[in-house]
């Protein structure tokens, strides 16, 4: 299974016979990154970034803004369809450019490096930290909703909480990409079981004739004629709700046979959880008038990073704690004692979360640390583990930064607005890219209404986005922006005095020997026998798309 096929080396083969020395002798110990994430861990990778809380806190935004139960429901499959678009023409991204760091890595490719470090400027600094700081609290104030049934939890209370689960993640992808993959294999697996059971519920609430508010004549009767802005902020809840369909394109390099299995999670994952967010869709509203759902206060309203939407309070532990409230309306009317598996199942949803995220946003550092756009010491990994310790330890340093800051919601604003902007430039690069190389080899070619329709339906949103937060998306533009300056003295600019090299290099001397840290080695297999990265314009391959 995942992994035990790789051909990856990063310590010497243990091999018994003649036969096994001889083929040894042909490759000599490497300390790499291990391929490692085979199709099963891929799915579950993609799987384990989608589902977070979102699905538990999303449908009141979807409902509320699209007017009626029908039209939810379709915005919820063309959310998934829009999102398997996107997929697509990632999956093609991904084979062309087999690069670890996603949109970093490809926008870099085609752009180049300015656009590129702008992306990973505003994703290193904000965006993830952010983020995962944003799903620890959730996951922290749902396991202390037991020990605090009528009241929020105390604010150190969850901060302490969500400090150790960051810690104790950080410490397992430290140790082995194998036990991280794992740990994400489990997880979504009870992701998927927990919504199991809500559908499984809302389809017995159906099968006992509870399905009136699922009938055409009511599911689609107007009260209100929503304008196209409300249409088109439906959308963007539910594109939120889907967010981490890309996030398998940051680890490409240790994924087994990427050209192969990439597509094939892609194409098993996107479909999947677009079906079972209909489904828990269904089961919601099989169980719940439109009128409770949209009385309950467990919703946030406004758009973010799944798990971490606008919410209507200003203090964040507020908004989440009544995050819970549907939940447990759902659970308390159907499952009776036996409610407090949902605050769990959000519990679970969030830890597999914080995972997934750890473990791709650390390869984004250790992609930019390789392309010189950050320090050298991120690009380094474990001498025996083969892990990227150090971009681990920067990524759980900041999020426990952002965790003490404590206004993590205002920040996780302003930044959506760009994670979304990265969607849009990476598609448009793939057409700009088959422009500028249109010989290249490319193993998966998509059709180019599939990127074009995909930029026609971000167009609209984001104009809407601009419209109706046209402070947020500003302030998240200035943050993306202040990237420049840093670019220009700490990647454009060779020249610089010699003190600030020494300086760094005793700096890189001392994190290598603290965590026992070096460049990972190249493949001699993969340097003897080059994949066919090849413009076929000119004849010539190589080992970089910059032929």
């Amino acid at each position: 299974m995942d992994g035990q096929n790789s051909g990856s080396i990063c310590s010497r083969p243990h091999g018994t016979g003649t036969h096994g020395r001889k083929k040894e002798k042909k490759i000599p110990d490497r300390v790499t990154l291990k391929k490692e994430i085979g199709l099963l861990s891929a799915c579950t990778i993609i799987i384990g970034n989608i589902i977070g809380s979102g699905i538990f806190i999303s449908p009141k935004g979807v409902l509320e803004h699209s007017g009626s139960v029908g039209v939810a429901l379709v915005v919820w499959v063309l959310g998934g369809c829009i999102a398997a678009l996107g997929s697509l023409c990632y999956a093609e991204l991904g084979v062309t450019i087999p690069k670890s760091g996603g949109d970093y890595s490809y926008v870099t490719e085609i752009f180049g490096g300015l656009t590129g470090f702008l992306l990973l400027w505003s994703a290193v600094l904000i965006m993830y930290p952010t983020t995962l700081a944003v799903i620890a609290l959730t996951f922290s104030s749902y396991i202390l909703q037991p020990v605090f049934p009528n009241c929020v939890p105390p604010y150190m209370a969850t901060r302490m909480l969500s400090a150790t689960c960051l810690l104790l993640l950080t410490w397992v992808n430290c140790s082995s990409v194998r036990m991280a993959t794992r740990i994400q294999d489990v997880f979504t697996v009870g992701k998927l079981m927990a919504l199991g059971l809500i559908i499984v519920v809302g389809l017995v609430q159906i099968f006992n004739g509870n399905y009136e508010a699922l009938t055409p004549q009511v599911a689609f009767s107007l009260e209100r004629t929503p304008s196209v802005g409300q249409i088109a902020l439906a959308f963007l809840q539910a594109s939120f709700a889907f967010s981490g369909w890309n996030f398998l394109n940051y680890v490409t390099e240790e994924v087994v046979e990427p050209r192969r299995n990439l597509p094939r999670a892609i194409y098993i994952s996107i479909p999947l959880v677009t079906f079972v967010y209909t489904l828990t869709n269904i089961a919601y509203f099989s169980s719940m008038s439109p009128e409770e759902l949209l009385s309950s206060n467990a919703v946030a309203v406004g758009k973010g990073r799944k798990g971490a939407v606008m919410c209507n309070t200003k203090t964040d532990k507020a908004c989440i704690w009544r995050r819970s409230l549907m939940n447990q309306t759902f659970g308390e009317k159907l499952l009776g004692m036996f409610s407090v598996i949902m605050p769990i199942s959000v519990a679970l949803s969030t830890f597999g979360g914080i995972n997934g995220y750890l473990f791709t946003s650390s390869r984004l550092c250790f992609s930019g640390a390789r392309e010189g756009h950050l320090p050298s010491l991120l690009a380094m990994i474990h001498y025996k583990k083969c892990t990227p310790i150090p971009a681990l330890l920067v990524c759980c340093t900041a999020t426990i930064i952002i965790l003490c800051i404590g206004e993590t919601h205002n920040l996780i604003n302003y930044v959506s607005f760009i994670n979304y902007l990265s969607y849009g430039v990476t598609i448009a690069g793939l057409l700009y890219y088959r422009w500028k190389k249109p010989n290249l080899y490319r193993p998966i070619k998509v059709n180019l209404l599939v990127p074009v329709c995909y930029l026609m339906f971000w167009a609209v949103l984001l104009g809407f986005s601009l419209y109706s937060e046209p402070v947020v998306c500003g302030v998240g533009l200035v943050i993306m922006l202040t990237g420049v300056p840093v670019y220009f003295l700490g990647v454009h600019w060779k020249e610089k005095p010699k003190c600030i090299y020494n300086f760094i290099e005793r700096a890189t001397h001392v994190g290598q020997r603290l965590c026992f840290v070096v460049f990972p080695q190249l493949d001699p297999i993969e340097l003897a026998s080059p994949p066919e990265w090849t413009d076929r314009s000119s004849g010539r391959g190589s080992v970089s798309v910059n032929s």
